[in-house]
């Protein structure tokens, strides 16, 4: 959606109407390392710039308001409405620091509340049945199958972001203190983390490797309907599709390459997995990040206060 005709306005200052726009627009994409953070900014501030030539409003606070308002009644989820809010006062921030507006008119701006996210996510975790049985899928005969299956391995053994594993080079893949692991990953935030790939998934990257005859770069590639190997990669939107292809012939619909992160982040909690090092697994800057990964239920039967020694 192109933005180029619309007049973009803030508090009492006029922006021009698509250079300004564009420049802010650009700033708040390059202030985002994160490819998906990227994507979604610019959806975001897309929509807002449809927003608001539709009704014929500059930006402001009471309409930032409308735009949340329309977002609800659309049914989009908190989660999704929120990313969209950040992406406009990200705008507005930049708009600050350009010296467009003032920091009183930014403030009135930003402060529009975020929708409340209450309670666990349901549907969005695997049980390790499910899990086993989502693993089965591919069929492992086939350079399809077994390029499907390392897509499925990684995420739900390593924990990895879909664009993280779209983009993972076969260097990546060392040897270190005696065992295999993803070496200095550059994920969200440009934290950087190295991951332990667990024996059964390097058995599935070989299987892969040996199969396609990759030695180097990207270790994922795009497959042709006849099975043949195509390309120097493959996009994250086409790790999200096998994701959901598979999780829909097992029974379970809406289920994202995301979803898989969170599954091995809680299997390896109930594995008795340490909160800390899960939270190093992720790559997340808080435990309360972590945490709500988990999606941790309260056990009422064998409460934790039963144990403690008093």
């Amino acid at each position: 959606m192109s933005t180029a005709l619309v007049p973009l306005s803030i508090a009492s200052e006029v922006l021009p109407e698509s250079s300004r726009f564009n420049e802010l627009r650009l700033a708040v994409l390059n202030g985002d390392t994160a490819n998906n953070s990227k994507r979604n900014y610019a959806l975001a501030l897309d929509e807002l710039a449809s927003f608001c030539k539709e009704r014929e409003q500059p930006i402001s606070r009471s309409l930032v308001l409308a735009f949340r308002e329309a977002m609800v009644e659309r049914k989009l989820g908190a989660s999704t409405i929120n990313v969209k809010l950040s992406a406009v006062r990200k705008l507005v921030g930049e708009a600050r620091r350009a010296g467009v507006i003032t920091g009183e008119e930014a403030s009135q701006m930003t402060d529009v509340p975020n929708i409340p996210q209450r309670g666990a996510r349901l549907g969005n975790w695997l049980t390790k049945e499910q899990a086993k049985e989502l693993l089965a899928v591919p069929d492992r005969s086939t350079l399809k199958g077994k390029r499907d299956y390392v897509i499925l391995a990684l995420l739900t053994g390593c924990a990895l972001r879909r664009n993280e594993l779209a983009q993972l080079d076969v260097a990546t893949i060392q040897l270190r203190e005696s065992r295999w692991v993803l070496a200095d990953l550059e994920g969200k935030g440009r934290r950087i983390r190295t991951v332990g790939v667990p024996i059964w998934v390097k058995q599935a990257i070989n299987a892969w490797m040996t199969a396609a005859a990759i030695e180097d770069g990207r270790l994922l590639r795009s497959i042709r309907k006849g099975g043949k190997k195509i390309g120097n990669g493959l996009s994250d939107w086409a790790v999200w599709s096998a994701v959901e292809q598979a999780a829909k012939q097992i029974g379970i619909e809406q289920f994202g390459a995301h979803d898989l992160r969170r599954t091995c982040a809680k299997l390896c909690r109930k594995a008795g997995g340490d909160l800390e090092q899960i939270k190093f697994l992720l790559g997340h800057s808080s435990i309360q990040t972590t945490e709500r990964y988990l999606g941790s239920e309260q056990e009422i039967e064998i409460a934790v206060n039963d144990n403690i020694g008093l």
